[in-house]
């Protein structure tokens, strides 16, 4: 997991990509060939385990009509 320390508290990077892509009912691979991306990357974003290029993220927001932190968002991870 990723934790960024913001004062004396660390936040941890949530998305809520897999819920926006099931919605569309696209397949990892369908939306990376979108973002021009490897599924792996998908994978990673949607697991947690890789926080997005602000390039990229700007990119995914743009695919689901969304703000960007409406996608993905900071909470409490410790």
């Amino acid at each position: 997991m990723l934790y960024l320390k913001i004062g004396n508290e660390f936040y941890q990077m949530k998305n809520i990509l897999h819920i926006l892509r099931a919605e569309r009912r696209l397949s990892q691979e369908d939306l990376a060939k979108l973002l021009d991306v490897s599924r792996q990357t998908i994978n990673a974003i949607e697991r947690e385990k890789y926080d997005p290029s602000l390039p990229l993220a700007l990119k995914i927001a743009k695919v689901f009509n969304k703000k960007v932190e409406e996608i993905f968002f900071l909470e409490n991870g410790k």
